[in-house]
């Protein structure tokens, strides 16, 4: 399915310069299949792509295997082959993020190490980025995954889709191909702690859409635990939505009026029959623990609007890199 709302121009790269693709690759412990991945991208490349030149870049979030040094002999070998190694794990958006903005070639591809995002898809990509579209996104048609996992993400996007004030896609995970001048607005944007998925549908521009099923992960097992996803759903919901502060706000005024009718009613009542009604501690008990309750959530929940305004405020980088390789020129970053 392609998205065609709107006209669109055919990127173009300056007369007798051949167009760049930069695949980014982020990296955490991945020593078990991070070479078949840099080979099947290198083999699609070659034989399917061959009027274009590529980068691969991996980006190593603090590994503790072998894939940087696995990656070093890769890059001694191939030039095409760039890394950059962070001084310490950064989470599982913001690496990826920032290694998106380091690369240099005339479109961007972000493809994992597991190789759930088959390269394969790269000639389609790069097809409809010929037609014109700066921005081809891939969709997760179906997948291996937990039952509670499955229904999670269900109820996650419907969430997102009913609240977010900017329309989600769904089943995108940041798999597709951007053009560079969206990427130069993403870094204009200068996003602390990045949703790509959000990003991506805030920009707007024309989009062609790619659907794949997700093979399963052929090396290893994922990193990313129940907290890593759910702190991910947080971040996209407070990122793009004030519906969960209005609704915080209408269940306030709802308990407050609901416990003045309450009260009053209770008060009648005892004024009416002060010897045979007794009071109780246990409903007074339970109000209290209800109230508290909801106060609790309600700190919670504001405190996550404040801890992202903190991060905005303080301005600190996406990540510190520690080391770099096979970068011969700073990047350039002029539209394309």
């Amino acid at each position: 399915m392609t998205d065609t709302t709107a006209s669109h121009s055919a990127p173009r790269a300056p007369a007798g310069r051949r167009k760049t693709v930069s695949i980014m690759t982020p990296c955490y412990n991945e020593e078990e299949g991070i070479t078949e991945c840099y080979a099947r991208v290198r083999e699609v490349m070659e034989t399917q792509l061959p009027d274009y030149d590529f980068e691969h870049l991996f980006i190593d979030n603090c590994s503790e295997d072998r894939t940087v040094e696995i990656l070093k002999g890769i890059a001694a070998e191939d030039r095409r082959v760039k890394i950059i190694v962070n001084a310490r794990n950064f989470g599982l958006s913001r690496s990826p993020y920032h290694g998106m903005l380091e690369a240099t070639g005339d479109c961007v591809v972000p493809i994992v190490a597991d190789l759930q995002t088959p390269p394969e898809l790269l000639p389609k990509f790069v097809a409809h980025w010929e037609e014109g579209y700066p921005m081809v996104i891939a969709v997760r048609t179906g997948m291996e995954e937990d039952i509670f996992l499955r229904f999670a993400r269900k109820v996650f996007y419907g969430l997102m889709a009913r609240l977010s004030q900017v329309q989600q896609i769904r089943n995108f995970i940041g798999f597709g191909l951007f053009d560079r001048k969206v990427v130069n607005i993403l870094r204009d944007l200068q996003e602390p702690d990045p949703y790509v998925r959000g990003l991506v549908s805030e920009i707007g521009f024309d989009k062609a859409f790619v659907e794949y099923h997700q093979p399963p992960r052929k090396h290893g097992k994922s990193r990313h635990s129940f907290f890593d996803l759910l702190e991910l759903s947080m971040l996209a919901l407070t990122a793009y939505s004030k519906a969960p502060l209005r609704l915080l706000m209408i269940a306030g005024v709802i308990l407050a009026s609901l416990s003045l009718f309450v009260g009053f009613i209770y008060l009648i009542l005892k004024l009416a029959f002060w010897n045979s009604f007794p009071v109780g501690t246990a409903p007074l008990l339970l109000a209290t623990l209800f109230f508290a309750a909801v106060q609790l959530l309600a700190l919670g929940l504001i405190g996550e609007y404040i801890g992202l305004i903190l991060r905005y405020a303080r301005r600190f980088p996406l990540v510190i890199e520690k080391e770099r390789v096979n970068f011969d020129a700073p990047p350039d970053r002029s539209d394309a």
